[in-house]
């Protein structure tokens, strides 16, 4: 009875194999992204690749183990749920006080601790930011917030 159960659930796990969501990745930004439009210095810009856009834009890295299902399933569910609080390969479609309140929020999270997610972190060593790091992504969210809506 054991081995049938056994032998259920792995015909069951290698028939899920070939359920896949679409793939977030636009292999090129376009004019209403962030870094498009703000063109941030170099450091920035890359605590933004490395921490933010895998899920806050449509350009999303894939580790290996997201062909792994049902790993893939949750990492699109993630994705699609973080791109629904502020997507940055879009953020330039947003009036300007919206893009300012999403900033203001990402700032926020950040300088909080709170972002990136600490099962992000955990796969993704490089998005550990330092407090000197935090700092310096949350001053230039507020300077982006600021520029884009004063007040």
């Amino acid at each position: 009875m054991v081995k049938k159960i056994l032998l259920g659930f792995l015909v069951l796990l290698l028939a899920i194999q070939f359920i896949r969501q679409p793939k977030n990745f636009d292999p090129a930004a376009g004019p209403d992204d962030l870094i498009v439009r703000t063109a941030p210095d170099p450091e920035v810009r890359l605590l933004l690749e490395t921490a933010c856009y895998d899920c806050h834009s449509n350009r999303t890295r894939y580790p290996w183990y997201a062909e792994v299902q049902p790993i893939g399933w949750w990492l699109a569910r993630h994705v699609k749920a973080a791109k629904e609080h502020v997507n940055f390969s879009t953020i330039g479609q947003l009036t300007p006080k919206r893009a300012a309140r999403k900033l203001e929020a990402c700032a926020n999270e950040i300088i909080d601790g709170e972002m990136p997610l600490a099962s992000y972190k955990l796969a993704h060593p490089a998005a550990r930011l330092t407090p000197t790091q935090q700092k310096l992504l949350s001053d230039w969210f507020g300077f982006e917030r600021a520029r884009i809506q004063p007040e």
